[in-house]
């Protein structure tokens, strides 16, 4: 008789593990249900989401990144596809939602060929290939950005946000302050444009200001408010009588002593403070604390001072006036001061700030983004974060595409007609790919309320003549998108696809997802008898 076959067990107890078919199966569910999460909020009629947090904090948005990180998604397979969304966010600062549901749609169209038997491995392949060549159609398809047509991808990108009521006062805005910090090698560095939010008044009532506004106020009340033609001196130690290094003692045995030791720490701070006015500084922007004596000094002296700064705002203000950072006051000399045409202190809403503006050349600005309350003026400052980073990102690589689903349309023909040049299987997964492009325009025609299949039809027959042909979703007409001035960088496109590609040929590779058991509790002692 032979014996029972002893079960052996490799993986910790309480292990969970899936394989094969099932695994993928779970893994493109996860993903689409990613997607279905954030398609309702393409495009100009896109709707919004609320999120409501445990401590009953609230964000409004239509931000696909936005919802996706407040979401705290726990699905392994659904995080990767989060990854798509922040990756899209910090290489361009937009497109994220078109990413996303990207992802979803290219898993949904393999799971139509992985019904009908074809190896991951092919499909993986196909999805390669077809995005390599999708990369080639996008690059010769792109046109050249002309005078103009920054304004335009400033305003298409906040069509349908929570800014689009000023969309064209805040996409001037956007606009002046990417060209004005830009360098002459056409770089440029997002973080030298900081966007302020105050709550209070309407939206038309954000400004750019050439220079920088500090959340501070001037640290004493006899301190002037206003300074023109501002001499502005940046230190970042503090001015207080430092302690010493090591322990130390000193004994006082007499009230003259006293009152000597007293006038020493009052002299050594009114030193600090003449330093600074023989630098000529008529500003002080201290990233430490300052003495109430020495703020007193500064005060008799109508030297406009704030304390406590930040490192980036010293930074900030540095690149906006042309002023040096100083760590030793003893080194402070004119050279090492900026210029302002004005520094003022001004009551934002409910809060006391410092504007540093009028600078000239600034190579640091700041938009102030208004707004009647808190959730709107986040929503609209997520909005001008986005365009800034499409204005940008057109401006980087000079290239542009027209929006409204014109792109994809056209992307797809082209992918359709070099599918027909391969002769294995990745042939269908090329055509999967190009169907799952189309996903774009036919989310844009459903959240307008359209037929999607009367409006692709549409757009397809139309691409026959015309190339930019794209959906016009208050009409539901098909219309030239770049004459309609709705543009795009070539960035968002080239950079959504690629990521987008990548992590659904990751998730198509994975045929075993083995999750790790609950952790075993600690170790108990045993009961001992007669305890």
């Amino acid at each position: 008789m032979s014996q029972p076959v002893q079960p052996i067990f490799i993986l910790p107890e309480g292990t969970k593990r899936s394989q094969g078919k099932n695994a993928q199966r779970n893994n493109i569910m996860a993903a689409k249900a990613v997607a279905e999460t954030v398609r309702t909020t393409l495009g100009p009629k896109g709707m919004d989401k609320m999120l409501v947090d445990k401590l009953g904090d609230i964000i409004v948005t239509n931000d696909g990144v936005t919802i996706l990180r407040e979401m705290q998604i726990e699905h392994p397979t659904a995080k990767m596809i989060v990854e798509v969304a922040k990756t899209q966010e910090d290489e361009v600062g937009d497109g994220t939602t078109t990413a996303v549901i990207l992802a979803g749609e290219l898993l949904r169209k393999a799971e139509d060929l992985l019904d009908q038997d074809i190896h991951p491995t092919v499909l993986a392949k196909g999805y390669r290939l077809a995005e390599a060549e999708a990369q080639k159609v996008l690059l010769s398809m792109a046109e050249d950005v002309k005078e103009g047509d920054l304004l335009k991808v400033a305003i298409t990108a906040m069509t349908g946000k929570g800014a689009e009521s000023a969309k064209e006062h805040l996409a001037q805005l956007v606009v002046d302050a990417v060209v004005q910090v830009a360098g002459e090698d056409k770089s440029i560095d997002l973080d030298d444009i900081s966007v302020e939010k105050k709550v209070g008044a309407s939206v038309d009532n954000s400004v750019l200001v050439q220079g920088i506004i500090l959340d501070k106020e001037r640290c004493h009340s006899g301190m002037p408010r206003k300074v023109a033609k501002a001499r502005i001196a940046l230190i970042d130690s503090s001015l207080e009588i430092k302690n010493t290094e090591v322990d130390a003692k000193i004994q006082i045995t007499s009230p003259e002593q006293m009152q000597h030791f007293l006038d020493m720490e009052e002299k050594m701070l009114r030193d600090m403070v003449d330093a600074v006015e023989k630098a000529g500084a008529t500003v002080l922007i201290c990233q430490k604390g300052i003495d109430d004596v020495a703020q007193h000094f500064l005060a008799k002296r109508s030297i406009y001072a704030v304390r406590r700064a930040k490192k980036s705002d010293l930074e900030a203000i540095a690149k906006a006036t042309g002023a040096r950072i100083v760590t030793n006051l003893d080194d402070l000399s004119t050279d090492d001061l900026g210029h302002a045409g004005m520094v003022e202190e001004r009551k934002v809403g409910d809060e006391d700030m410092t504007f540093i503006e009028d600078c000239k050349h600034a190579k640091a600005v700041t938009l102030l983004v208004r707004g009647g309350t808190e959730h709107v003026v986040e929503e609209v400052k997520r909005a001008v974060d986005d365009s800034l980073g499409d204005v940008a990102a057109a401006f980087r690589s000079g290239k542009i595409v027209a929006g409204a689903g014109a792109v994809e349309i056209e992307l797809a023909k082209h992918l359709r007609g070099y599918a027909q040049s391969l002769s294995g299987r990745e042939q269908l997964a090329v055509n999967a790919f190009a169907d799952a492009i189309e996903v774009v325009p036919r989310t844009l025609a459903e959240n307008a309320g359209l037929d999607p299949i009367d409006t692709m039809t549409e757009l397809k027959s139309a691409h026959g003549k015309q190339k930019w042909a794209g959906i016009d979703v208050f009409t539901g007409k098909v219309m030239d998108a770049w004459k309609a001035g709705i543009l795009e960088p070539l960035k968002i496109k080239t950079q959504a696809i690629s990521s987008a590609t990548e992590v659904s040929v990751m998730i198509l590779r994975i045929d075993d997802i083995i999750a790790a058991g609950p952790l075993k509790d600690e170790p108990r002692m045993p009961d001992m008898p007669g305890m």
